[in-house]
């Protein structure tokens, strides 16, 4: 049996998962052949596997460091379920039971043990001596964009684990993340002195989750909308502020909704508490601030909401990343204001440190161009993580829209908006003047503005359109909105040209499309989960999966996840054998409650009179994301050298050897670094000129993103070529020193 197979065989008969996803097969081979790792994965793409796998097969301890007590829970919970020995050492275990670990591990008895960074900065040396005694096989660095400055969620503890490879120098380190773009990954590499590791990017793309950004006027309106179409299911809703989300969820529960809040304010009890309430799914709606996120792996949250803007697109990614974790069709819904780009601004500088409040600005103002543009946004999201993607996903609001542009002269309309907030003292928001214009006989207007002479001046047009104009003029710079917590309109400099002047404004006009709320209704309110065959099983089995986990003491998904419970309910397994057929029943699971279950769905066929099941394909041999082993043992950026050198594109491997395309360009890449592929290959003598000038006068091109570097060179060149020229000036510094 060959090494592809055997990888293969473990991962179904531990997970009960019948094909690795992403790159998960190269990855866990590199780890197996005690190779260095950095693996970038989305989100729910199964970066546990890449380290759990391995700690199954290889002798001795594998060491996992994770930034959250409450993650390192959920992983030791969802292990022993799958018959693994697990364990963790943290703060909120007594000292007893912190002996009690150590004496299960010193014994040989545990293959995983979960440590949080900080113990590792403690008493550090005591802590090594120990790791050498017991004999570590991995280490495991989860989170590991926590270790960069340049990452989203910078921990300083994490830059003590840069003694694991100077105290271990031939254990091999698997560092993972959802979230690094080019230059956190560099800093990640460089911190943890990962000099030979090979870097895995996997694709970003969530297709299972739609994005939605709608502006934030009518916002409880539209957010119960949103909710009511989810009754009894699972999400977040994120906030910029602790008042905000006690606020917001008081207003909820009010309304019927089983909501509560969470931020850092609360003390340890009430979080954990909300915190497990969730899990167990007790609580359906989370209303959080960013404390609540990193440490969550409930797979069945169905929706992510973000009441304010995120700081960044990495943040964003890695929040509505939450959603969907077990492949099924969720939400991700943003509502933007941009008073809220005015507050964050505020907050985007970094003390002494004005390089890195330059790129913090950057990034936030990259966060509001994604809310603003007219372009796919899974496309906006994939590229600033350097993947190449072309919309339209029709999976977004978007790409779902039928909205049909035309510019034209909106001047006339201008002075009447403008002339409005003049006639309003500049004291009020968007909706107020909308009412305004629109001539409202809501008893939110003032009497005496009834007597204005702008009231009323913009009734032929709807609603929607003033919006839609309003936020026109603020994007051109003619309105501004005010900060703070109520955001009022005010008039720019700009806006006295088009006043008393004549100036000229030209205004975007919406043609064929359904109105607002139509187009929520059928993007954002909608949820696009099909429905599920027989609904009184389905319910059956859910009631199941909770008794069984109130008696392990587990939440709901640990047992089963709704993705499994979706299989079990379509080809209605009953028998234990045909159990195994289902994605997430390994050979621990099926033993140790499989029986009751196929006895629950035997009952219900039983009495349905169904006799025969929906056929279920036979479980397909490994769809590998990686390369095989040949007898040779060659790794895989070897292989790919020998792929390129013997005339095959990169498409061409990507497809034989089942690899990403970026994959395959990070290996040539790497080869251009060290000589052994000629960069001409890539980029013409003339054109790779060019670049290296461009980057001596321009130096900030190689610091951010490629998609950045890109937009600055006006898109002059290819991804390809800006990659080819950075890493043969890479190859020129190294030379020099």
């Amino acid at each position: 049996m060959s090494s592809t197979d055997n990888l293969s065989t473990a991962l179904h008969e531990h997970f009960g998962f019948s094909h690795f996803r992403h790159e998960q097969e190269a990855i866990i081979s590199r780890v197996m052949a005690n190779k260095d790792v950095l693996a970038i994965m989305p989100t729910g793409g199964g970066k546990s596997i890449c380290y759990q796998l391995p700690a199954l097969l290889k002798p001795g301890l594998t060491v996992v460091f994770s930034p959250l007590i409450a993650l390192m829970k959920d992983q030791v919970d969802s292990l022993r379920l799958n018959g693994i020995h697990a364990a963790f050492l943290n703060s909120s275990q007594s000292a007893e039971e912190q002996q009690a670990v150590i004496r299960s591990v010193d014994a040989g008895e545990i293959r995983i043990l979960y440590i949080a960074p900080e113990r590792l900065a403690s008493r550090r040396s005591e802590h090594i001596d120990w790791l050498r005694r017991v004999g570590v096989a991995l280490f495991a660095i989860d989170e590991a964009h926590c270790i960069s400055h340049w990452g989203h969620d910078f921990r300083p503890d994490y830059l003590g684990l840069s003694v694991l490879k100077v105290n271990f120098p031939d254990t091999p380190i698997i560092a993972l993340t959802a979230t690094a773009d080019r230059q956190t990954r560099l800093d990640i590499l460089e911190k943890l002195g990962l000099h030979n590791a090979e870097v895995f990017v996997s694709s970003f793309n969530r297709e299972n989750i739609r994005y939605t950004v709608d502006d934030k006027d009518d916002f409880e309106y539209k957010l119960r909308e949103f909710l009511d179409a989810r009754k009894g299911q699972s999400g977040v809703i994120y906030c910029l502020s602790r008042n905000k989300t006690e606020e917001l969820a008081l207003r909820l529960e009010d309304l019927g909704y089983s909501a509560a809040a969470y931020h850092a304010g609360l003390d340890n009890k009430t979080r954990q508490e909300r915190q497990d309430q969730f899990k167990k799914d007790d609580l359906k709606i989370i209303v959080a601030t960013i404390a609540f996120g990193m440490g969550i792996d409930k797979s069945n949250v169905r929706f992510v909401v973000h009441a304010n803007l995120p700081k960044n697109i990495e943040s964003y990614y890695q929040e509505t990343g939450r959603a969907g974790r077990d492949g099924l069709a969720s939400e991700a819904l943003l509502f933007y204001n941009p008073g809220d780009l005015m507050i964050l601004k505020q907050f985007a500088a970094v003390d002494n440190n004005p390089a890195q409040s330059r790129i913090m600005l950057r990034k936030l103002e990259q966060m509001a161009d994604y809310c603003t543009s007219k372009k796919c946004r899974r496309e906006i999201l994939l590229r600033y993580f350097d993947e190449d993607y072309t919309g339209p996903c029709n999976n977004c609001d978007r790409c779902l829209s039928t909205e049909v542009e035309e510019t034209f002269d909106g001047t006339r309309i201008a002075q009447i908006a403008l002339s409005a907030v003049v006639r309003l003292k500049e004291k009020f928001g968007i909706g107020y003047v909308i009412d305004f214009l629109k001539g409202s006989n809501s008893s939110k207007l003032w009497e005496e503005h009834r007597y204005l002479p702008t009231f009323g001046k913009g009734a032929e047009h709807t609603r929607d359109e003033w919006r839609s104009y309003l936020n026109d003029l603020i994007r051109q710079g003619f309105l501004k909105q005010s900060e703070g917590e109520f955001t009022l309109l005010r008039l720019t400099p700009e806006a006295h040209k088009v006043l008393y002047e004549n100036h000229p404004v030209q205004l975007v006009r919406v043609h064929s499309r359904k109105s607002n709320r139509e187009l929520r209704q059928r993007n954002g309110t909608r949820p696009n989960n099909p429905e599920l065959p027989h609904p009184e099983l389905n319910q059956l089995l859910r009631q199941l999966r909770r008794q069984i986990a109130d008696s392990e003491g587990v939440a709901a998904y640990m047992v089963f996840s709704d993705a499994s419970l979706a299989e079990l309910v379509t080809y209605l397994p009953q028998t234990t054998e045909a159990l195994h057929s289902i994605s997430g029943f390994g050979q621990a699971k099926v033993d140790h409650y499989g029986s009751t279950i196929v006895e629950v769905i035997r009952a219900y066929c039983g009495s349905n009179g169904i006799e025969h099941a929906p056929e279920r394909k036979a479980r397909k041999k490994s769809k590998s994301s990686g390369p095989r082993l040949d007898k040779d043992h060659l790794n895989t950026r070897e292989r790919t050298l020998i792929q390129f050198q013997e005339g095959k594109s990169i498409q061409e491997i990507a497809t034989e050897r089942k690899l990403s395309p970026l994959t395959i360009e990070g290996h040539l890449i790497e080869f251009i670094k060290s000589g052994e592929i000629n960069v001409l290959k890539f980029i013409t003598k003339e054109r790779l000129q060019e670049l290296l000038q461009h980057f001596e006068s321009n130096e900030s091109l190689i610091n951010g993103t490629l998609t950045q570097a890109k937009e600055s060179l006006q898109n002059q060149y290819t991804f390809n070529e800006i990659k080819a020229a950075m890493a043969y000036r890479e190859k020129k510094v190294t030379e020099r020193r």
